[in-house]
């Protein structure tokens, strides 16, 4: 359910408004617990995505960044290779569980 939500600050090229509308959008669907609002609840889940997306910015411009920007092909050079740890691991596990 968490797909959109990572790390957006300190990029070049900076997070775009479309990646950080994703994060928000999640965000609040992971909190309200609902993947869609009913017809009833769109306005306020709208607000609250627009009051996640104002409260983003505002962080990322009051924020000190330190070092040199994160690339996008580094993140997913990383992502690539924790999840090969992770099957890796779990791999581990279950022919561990298997040998008993």
């Amino acid at each position: 359910m968490c797909r959109n939500i990572r790390t957006l600050h300190h990029f070049e090229p900076p997070a775009t408004q479309e990646e950080i509308r994703a994060s928000a959008e999640q965000f609040v669907r992971k909190l309200t617990g609902m993947p869609k609002p009913s017809k009833h609840s769109v306005v306020p889940f709208n607000r609250a995505i627009e009051k996640v997306i104002k409260a983003t910015k505002e962080l990322f411009d009051s924020l000190e960044a330190h070092g040199p920007p994160r690339t996008r092909e580094h993140e997913k050079e990383m992502a690539k290779i924790r999840g090969e740890r992770r099957e890796k691991a779990m791999r581990a596990k279950v022919l561990s569980e298997v040998a008993r």
